[in-house]
C-alpha cells in the first residue's frame, strides 16, 4: 500500500477552508487530518491551498494543439501530449476533449469542416493505453445538426469510446450565439480574411444546410446520445422555447446560454447551466452574449469551463470566489459540480474514497499560480 501525507495545507473543502492535511492511500483520498501540524514524513505544503483538482467539461484546446494557426495541421501525438500536459499544469485532473462530429463538405472558410474526430479519437485511445497521459481523458462530441455527415460520423463512436458527453451545435447565423450576423462577420471575415461577397456566400450555405438537415439531425443525435449512455447537452440556448425543447430532449447541462432568461429557464428546468471562464476575465462576452459575471450574481451559473484558454479555469473560479464570497462555493463550478453533472461520482471534493485528485496553488495578488498536480495521488 503506498501512503503519503500532504500537510501544513489550506484546505478547500466542500463548506469550508481550514487548515489541516490529507493522507492519500492507493490513489484515494483515506483521511482528513485537521490542524496545522506537520507528521513525521509528511509533505509541507507551506500553507498553500489544497483543493480538488478541477474538472474541465468544454475545451478547445486540444484542437488549437492540432491547427496552431490557420492552415497548418500539427501531428496528432505531439498535439494531444502538449495538451494533456498543459491541462496538468493548470491543475484540471479530468478532462472531457471536445471534438466536432459533422463536416461540410467543401465547405468555404479554410478547412475547418473537414472529418476528424474518429481518427483523432483512436490516436487518443492508443496513447492512453500506453499509460503516457498525465490526467483522466474522456470525450465530449460536439454534434454540428447542421451538416451533411453528422449521423455517420456519430455512428462510427461506440461505448467502448468513454463518449461522456454529446452536445447540440447549431451554428447558423442570426440565431444562438451569432443573433448578431455583425458578430459573427467579424470573427469569420477577421479569421479567415473573406470579402463580404464570400462571407454571404457562407451565410447562405450554413442557412441551407440548417434547412435540408437540422432538425431530422437533432432528432438522431438526441437517440444516439441515450445509446452511448452520453450526458446530453445543449449550446447556446437564447430562448425560454430553446430551453423547453433541450429540457425535452433530456438535456442535463447548457452550455453558454446567451441571454439571463434562457439560464433562468435552465435552472427551472434543473439545468445545470455552464459559463466560459474567459468571460469572466474579459468582464463580458466576445460574441456580445450574457455577462458570465451577471448571471452568478443571479445565482444562475452552476458550472465554469476554460473554453479556449485553459489556465483560466482556476482564475475564473477565483473571481467567483470574490463575487460570491464564498471560495468552497466558487471552487465547486470547477470540481463537485462539474463532476456531478457528467454523473462522475468518484472525484470532485476532497473527502475519504474519493479519488485523489488535488492541485496546489498560492496566490500572487488575485493571480493563482500553479504549484503542484496529482491524479489519483501521483504528482503529476
Amino acid at each position: 500500500m503506498t501512503r503519503t501525507i500532504l500537510a501544513n495545507a489550506r484546505l478547500i473543502l466542500p463548506e469550508t477552508v481550514t487548515p489541516g492535511a490529507v493522507v492519500i492511500e492507493d490513489g484515494a483520498v483515506a483521511e482528513i487530518l485537521p490542524g496545522a501540524a506537520i507528521p513525521a514524513g509528511a509533505l509541507d505544503m507551506g500553507g498553500d491551498f489544497l483543493a480538488p483538482g478541477m474538472v474541465e467539461l468544454h475545451t478547445d484546446n486540444l484542437e488549437r494543439h492540432m491547427r496552431p494557426r490557420p492552415g497548418v495541421n500539427w501531428p496528432h501525438a505531439g498535439a494531444i501530449l502538449a495538451h494533456d500536459a498543459e491541462l496538468a499544469g493548470c491543475g484540471i485532473t479530468t478532462i472531457f476533449d471536445a471534438m466536432r462530429v459533422g463536416s461540410i463538405p467543401n465547405e468555404g472558410p479554410d478547412e475547418d469542416y473537414d472529418k476528424y474526430a474518429r481518427e483523432l479519437a483512436h490516436e487518443l485511445a492508443a496513447i492512453r493505453a500506453r499509460g503516457v497521459l498525465r490526467i483522466s481523458h474522456f470525450l465530449h462530441l460536439r454534434a454540428e445538426v447542421c451538416s451533411e455527415t453528422l449521423l455517420a460520423e456519430l455512428d462510427e463512436f461506440g461505448p467502448e469510446d468513454r463518449v461522456g458527453i454529446i452536445s447540440l451545435m447549431d451554428h447558423t447565423p442570426g440565431q444562438r450565439q451569432f443573433r448578431d450576423i455583425a458578430k459573427l462577420a467579424q470573427y469569420v471575415q477577421g479569421k479567415y480574411k473573406l470579402s463580404d461577397a464570400e462571407f454571404s456566400d457562407h451565410v447562405a450555405r450554413l442557412k441551407a444546410l440548417r434547412a435540408r438537415f437540422g432538425d431530422a439531425h437533432e432528432a438522431a443525435a438526441v437517440e444516439i446520445a441515450h445509446r452511448l449512455g452520453a450526458v446530453l447537452a445543449s449550446h447556446d440556448d437564447t430562448t425560454a422555447e430553446h430551453v423547453a425543447v433541450s429540457a425535452g430532449h433530456g438535456v442535463r447541462l447548457a452550455e453558454f446560454p446567451t441571454t439571463p432568461e434562457a439560464a433562468a429557464a435552465c435552472h427551472a428546468h434543473g439545468i445545470m447551466v455552464m459559463m466560459g471562464a474567459p468571460n469572466l476575465i474579459r468582464g463580458g462576452s466576445h460574441s456580445g452574449n450574457v455577462s458570465a459575471a451577471d448571471l452568478a450574481r443571479a445565482g444562475h451559473l452552476d458550472i465554469l469551463s476554460s473554453d479556449y484558454v485553459p489556465s483560466a479555469l482556476l482564475t475564473g473560479a477565483l473571481i467567483l470566489a470574490r463575487i460570491w464570497d464564498d471560495l468552497p462555493r466558487a471552487m465547486a463550478t470547477v470540481t463537485a459540480n462539474p463532476a456531478q453533472a457528467a454523473g462522475l461520482a468518484d472525484r470532485g471534493s476532497i473527502a475519504p474514497g474519493l479519488r485523489a485528485d488535488l492541485i496546489r496553488f498560492a496566490m500572487m495578488d488575485d493571480t493563482p499560480v500553479m504549484r503542484e498536480t496529482w491524479v489519483r495521488g501521483r504528482r503529476v
